[in-house]
Parts: structure tokens; sequence; C-alpha cells
């Protein structure tokens, strides 16, 4: 079993001075960028996408898949790195990083992708960042 991340706790003012207006918005007030204009929808390289708001480890790029819905989408988190939390109207589940509780998107089920968890964490581009250093260091 991975261990937890570490707790991120920030103000709202120490995050606006770290993240940029559209990463605040995305990841702080929980809003959505726009289908098809993040820069991870149609990227496929080796590595580990972190969150962009405390850079804990979130996914895996072999976990990542073209949904063809406009976000990037993965089958599956790092253990303990996501939390899921059923929207108020019970139809969605939101996706959070589990160390500072950054909105990440959302995730669906049972829609037919045919992966290994038959889930589909559909995640704003401008919540995560890229490292391929990370690449070979996350089991």
């Amino acid at each position: 079993m991975a261990a937890s991340p570490l707790v991120v706790q920030k103000t709202e003012e120490e995050w606006r001075a770290v993240l940029s207006p559209e990463q605040f918005r995305i990841l702080r007030q929980k809003g959505t960028e726009k289908p098809g204009t993040g820069e991870y929808d149609k990227f496929f390289e080796e590595g580990i996408f972190d969150c962009v708001g405390c850079k804990t480890p979130l996914y895996k790029s072999t976990t990542k898949f073209d949904s063809g819905c406009g976000w990037p989408a993965f089958f599956e988190g790092l253990p303990g790195a996501i939390n899921r939390t059923p929207d108020p109207d019970g139809r969605r589940t939101e996706i959070t990083c589990a160390a500072c509780d950054g909105h990440l998107g959302h995730v669906f089920k049972g829609e037919g992708y045919g992966n290994p968890t038959d889930e589909r964490h559909c995640v704003n581009s401008v919540s995560i960042s890229f490292n391929p250093a990370k690449s070979s260091s996350i089991i």
C-alpha cells in the first residue's frame, strides 16, 4: 500500500500567488477548461503527471488513453493520490488531489472504453503538469 501524500494547506492568497488565474479558477474554484483546449489532451509521452498546485504525483502516463472527450483521460490514479467525492447532483464524482484538495475533474465508470478499471478520469490539463524524469521512480 502506498503512503498517503503529505497534506498541503495554503490560504487563498497563497494559492493565488503560486497559481495562474486559470489554474486558480480550476484547482481552487472547481472550474472546467474548455474541451479540446488543454495541452495534455493529445499528449502521450512517457512519464508522470503531477498536481500543478502541489507537485504530488497523480497519474502514470501508461494509464492515459484517448477517450475523445476533449480532456486528458486516465483509467486510474496512483495509489492514495486521488480523492473522490460524489457531486451534489449525484450524477458525477469529483476527483481532487489527495494532498492539496485541488480540483482535477471527474471520474466516470462503465462507459465501455475497455481499460482495466472501466473508468475514465476526465482531468483538466490546467490541473496537471508532466514530469518525464519521474517515469522510473514511481511504481
